[in-house]
């Protein structure tokens, strides 16, 4: 089914909890929806690969990186993972690098920006517990839904 999140507002407006506009896409693909499945680190990325080392089964990735802009979570390796095991996308309050390979990726990246320095490995953080930030709460099992005008959670799937 075709959607936008424009027209998802207009229909299910009350439903929806709306992002800030602070990210940026950096992925080939130009919209992504999907469960969500969510990390908390912070310049570590070990816990980013042990998730997309799995298949998605529909999935998101919601990585709450403390919005850390000294290092990148997500580079093309990481992304390239993603494509393989059917991630629909990637949503990082913090840096990606690798930014124009996981351009022509069919994958949405969305971040705050790109940094070149990778992170650290020390395999901190915490998987699927609430996280927030752009003013929302990213809630595992909720739905994502993101496109070139915005950023949204619903807790049910809103399209079948």
């Amino acid at each position: 089914m075709k959607w936008t999140t424009a027209d998802l507002c207009d229909q299910y407006g009350d439903e929806l909890h709306i992002a800030t506009p602070d990210l940026v896409n950096y992925g080939g693909a130009l919209s992504c929806t999907g469960i969500i499945t969510t990390l908390k680190v912070y310049e570590d990325n070990t816990l980013v690969r042990a998730a997309l080392e799995e298949p998605s089964n529909g999935r998101v990735l919601v990585v709450d990186g403390g919005g850390s802009e000294r290092c990148a979570l997500v580079g093309d390796q990481l992304a390239q993972l993603a494509v393989q095991n059917g991630w629909r996308g990637i949503i990082v309050w913090g840096c990606i690098r690798d930014s124009a390979e996981i351009a022509t990726m069919p994958l949405g990246v969305w971040a705050l920006t790109t940094h070149p320095r990778k992170s650290v490995k020390l395999g901190t953080g915490q998987r699927d517990s609430p996280v927030t930030f752009l003013g929302v709460q990213f809630v595992p099992g909720h739905y994502l839904y993101a496109d070139e005008d915005g950023l949204m959670v619903a807790a049910r799937a809103l399209m079948k």
